[in-house]
Order: C-alpha cells, then structure tokens, then sequence
C-alpha cells in the first residue's frame, strides 16, 4: 500500500485506557488508545497505540490503523448483504438497509461504519459490550465483505 498520501484521512478515537503496572518504585502509568482511520469512500483501518501519553498513543494508534486499511465492498450506499460475525466475545449483525435509512448503529459500529463510507445500514450488537471488542468484530465483518 501506497504510505505517502495519509492526508485525506479522518481518525476517531474510539477508547482510551489509562494502565498501570505495579513496580518496586511505584506505579508506571500509560495509555491505551483504539483509533478508526477512514476515507468515507470505501477504505477503513483500525489500530491500537500504546505510549506514556495520550498523544503519542493516539499517533501510534493511526499509524498502525493507516497501514492495515481494508477496502469495504458498498454497493448504493449499503454493504451487499447481511453478515453475522463473532470475534471473540463480541457479535455483530450487519443488515444492509434501504436509500435514506441512514446508520443505525451503536457508538463502537458506528465510527467504523461512517468512516468505511457506508450511508445506510442497520445493525446489532449482540455479545460483549466492550467496545474495542466491538470495533474489531465490525471490522473482521467488513473485511469478510470485501473479500467476496
């Protein structure tokens, strides 16, 4: 993939963590970040950062997503079919939706779903409510899709 024209991508953070780990001279804290990097036409990446602060973890979160961008197969605005698709313990019902419906998804479908580009679908989540678990499995779905 072509790594020079990162311009014209929009990022939304989906989590922060913040994490600590117990030493002998104390806690060493730093963060997590989970960041959805997408084109709204059709390209969609995610991508998780770690770092001692929030901004370096947020960099590293879209240089990793901007690298493993999958394209989404969208066909009048909506994906070509309904998909069920379970990543770990998050499960994720994708429906395409008719013209005008617009996004009716969750927070976690949702960023991934808007920045793949996708005008109108329906979805549910059905297992964990964790939302990194939740993006991944929209994600594992979306790449089902276009594999096809």
């Amino acid at each position: 993939m072509d790594t020079t024209n990162f311009e014209k991508f929009e990022e939304k953070v989906v989590q922060i963590n913040r994490v600590s780990k117990k030493t002998k001279g104390g806690n060493k804290i730093r963060f997590a970040a989970l960041v959805v990097v997408g084109d709204r036409n059709g390209k969609v990446g995610v991508g998780p950062g770690k770092s001692v602060d929030v901004s370096s973890a947020i960099a590293k979160a879209v240089t990793y997503a901007k690298k493993r961008m999958i394209n989404v197969a969208i066909i009048n605005g909506t994906i070509p079919r309904d998909i069920r698709v379970k990543e770990g313990a998050a499960e994720i019902m994708l429906k395409p939706a008719p013209a005008g419906s617009g996004i009716i998804a969750g927070g976690a479908v949702r960023s991934v779903v808007e920045l793949a580009g996708i005008k109108n679908i329906s979805s549910k989540i059905l297992g964990t409510s964790n939302k990194a678990n939740n993006v991944y499995a929209t994600f594992a779905a979306l790449k089902k899709l276009g594999e096809e």
